[in-house]
């Protein structure tokens, strides 16, 4: 709901627009020196790459008034930029066509839009040229309309080289954030993913990563442990609070138990802490059962730390 968006986010998102039409030119009343201001460069250009098109086509794909690019049409029609002819079709329906003299002048404004592109590209170095696309992307698919449900497109994919650094930034970030965890506790998570990094048997020890449209929204990882050769350790369970509701982490804790039951364990085990009660909900859903509770104090805090068990049999 609108309501719920802080007046500061509307803000920044309006003050983006109002810079980004000003960086481009798109107030000026010819776009890149052309005869077209930009509804009619955009109408253009639809009818560029989509001809022959009916005109309703092109004012669904714009979101344009009927009558508004109905008189785009028929100025560029007076210009002898476009030609109307009857579709094959519908008899009772017309379709457009550039001119030859149309196609030239959408040649020459994409030309132009082209270079000044190319132009605010090269001044960027090429760290802030990846980091200026890679965000385009991001806006792009935020405010697309997506067709597939969010749970659908979560993928969980077996660890690569950078996955690790990310899991131990943002399970320092995160509970720092959440729980006001110290610094203790992302040492901690360091040693234990740098542990797996450099000691991990593939056989019988993953890491897996949970990603929403290619980025990572969490992480789990199963070892052995190191007093029973019996008992898969299942460890650093995070799910993103973007991704949070979206069965993230009942996927990764899945995952773990099924490669641990192929791997030969016959037990799964895990360390938390009574506080992460998200967490706890989960691994009582899938059978597991609370063997031990000690108090101590980490990270900065008095804590009540949990061991819980499940059989793999």
């Amino acid at each position: 709901m609108a309501t719920d968006v802080e007046t500061a986010e509307v803000d920044s998102v309006r003050a983006f627009n109002r810079f980004y039409t000003r960086r481009i030119g798109v107030l000026q009343e010819d776009l890149l020196d052309s005869p077209f201001p930009l509804t009619q460069a955009r109408v253009l250009f639809e009818l560029a790459q989509r001809e022959p098109v009916a005109a309703r086509e092109i004012g669904d794909s714009l979101g344009l008034d009927p009558g508004y690019l109905s008189r785009i049409l028929q100025s560029f029609a007076d210009a002898g930029l476009v030609e109307k002819t009857r579709s094959e079709q519908d008899a009772r329906s017309f379709v457009l066509t550039l001119s030859a003299q149309g196609r030239e002048a959408f040649a020459l404004l994409d030309r132009s839009s082209h270079q000044a592109t190319a132009a605010m590209l090269a001044a960027l170095s090429p760290l802030q040229r990846d980091r200026l696309l890679h965000a385009i992307g991001e806006a792009e698919l935020a405010l697309s309309a997506q067709t597939v449900p969010a749970p659908q497109r979560v993928l969980v994919r077996e660890h690569r080289i950078g996955d690790i650094g990310w899991a131990i930034e943002r399970h320092g970030r995160l509970y720092a954030d959440e729980y006001g965890w110290n610094a203790d506790f992302e040492a901690l998570v360091a040693t234990l993913f740098a542990r797996f990094a450099s000691e991990h048997d593939p056989r019988s020890e993953r890491c897996w990563i949970a990603e929403l449209d290619g980025e990572r929204i969490g992480c789990v990882f199963v070892v052995r442990n190191q007093d029973d050769a019996d008992t898969a350790q299942l460890r650093c369970l995070l799910v993103d609070p973007r991704a949070r509701g979206l069965g993230v982490g009942k996927r990764l804790v899945e995952t773990c138990i099924e490669f641990s039951r192929a791997a030969g364990y016959r037990r799964m085990r895990l360390w938390t802490n009574d506080l992460l009660v998200a967490a706890r909900r989960i691994y009582e859903d899938f059978g597991f059962g609370l063997v031990e509770e000690n108090r101590h104090h980490s990270f900065g805090h008095d804590l009540v730390g949990q061991i819980w068990e499940r059989g793999l049999d």
